[in-house]
């Protein structure tokens, strides 16, 4: 039987879920996050859409769950997605109350919007970004760092930039997270940046990136990786590129520029 034809199932009594509180219930084979909040009850998937973590396990506050992995907030009244790193919903469910109990029917499908403002993929080599009600505005320009001549790690006349730390940073700005269009700098990913001259190519450096990844599934991950040593590799003074995935401390959003969450719509 589908989600869509399903019938109320009795999940809890009304009694054994503190007010405020939750509690992890089975309905028709699927986990459910149930909240009692202000004299009302709520169910959503006990799913995060980041990376699945457990919801029913997050810190609750009014009608706020946080997701206990990256910190990730969703609306248990409507199941919409409140913080980065989650851009999607995660579905909201229908509950009553009937004699002393509380009851809960699976809805098909998420129905609710995610943040009020994120990252959009625009025409081929623009970024738009979503406004409060989800409109699109208009795309953006590429920014320089995007520019195949920073991309290779030369100034605008043609030249090629010293490296350092700092300057591996500003090449790094153009590998950007496939899902949320924000360069891997800015969004906090990058732990450390060694440098060390090349024992058998004088004059050129080897580089080690130490890089996180918002969560340790992260299915853009590989990608990531990828475009991380293309863009260092294209630098004419590199000549080696090593990347360590490091997730100790794991990746918070608090780790972001203010330019990521402006981006974002995180306020």
């Amino acid at each position: 039987m589908s989600a869509a034809m399903t019938e109320y199932q009795r999940v809890a009594e009304v009694g054994e879920i503190p007010d405020p509180g939750k509690m992890l219930v089975d309905v028709d084979g699927e986990m459910v996050a149930l909240f009692h909040v202000g004299g009302q009850f709520f169910a959503i998937d006990d799913v995060c859409t980041h990376d699945g973590g457990p919801l029913a396990d997050g810190e609750l506050i009014d009608h706020k769950i946080a997701c206990p992995r990256h910190g990730a907030k969703f609306d248990i009244r409507t199941g919409a997605a409140l913080t980065m790193p989650a851009l999607r919903a995660t579905r909201a469910h229908e509950v009553k109350v009937e004699d002393g109990g509380v009851w809960v029917r699976l809805r098909a499908e998420a129905t609710a919007a995610g943040p009020g403002a994120h990252a959009v993929a625009g025409p081929a080599g623009s970024v738009g970004t979503a406004g409060p009600v989800g409109q699109a505005t208009a795309p953006q320009a590429a920014t320089p760092e995007t520019t195949p001549a920073a991309a290779a790690g030369l100034t605008p006349d043609g030249s090629s930039a010293a490296l350092c730390e700092d300057s591996v940073r500003e090449l790094l700005k153009a590998v950007k997270d496939p899902e949320l269009f924000v360069n891997i700098v800015d969004l906090g990913l990058i732990y450390g940046v060694t440098l060390t001259p090349a024992a058998d190519v004088p004059g050129k450096q080897q580089i080690s990136v130490d890089m996180t990844m918002t969560s340790p599934a992260c299915p853009a991950g590989p990608q990531l990786i990828g475009d991380t040593k293309r863009v260092l590799a294209a630098h004419p003074d590199v000549s080696a590129v090593e990347v360590r995935i490091v997730m100790d401390p794991p990746w918070t959003p608090d780790r972001m520029t203010d330019a990521a969450r402006d981006q974002l719509g995180i306020f």
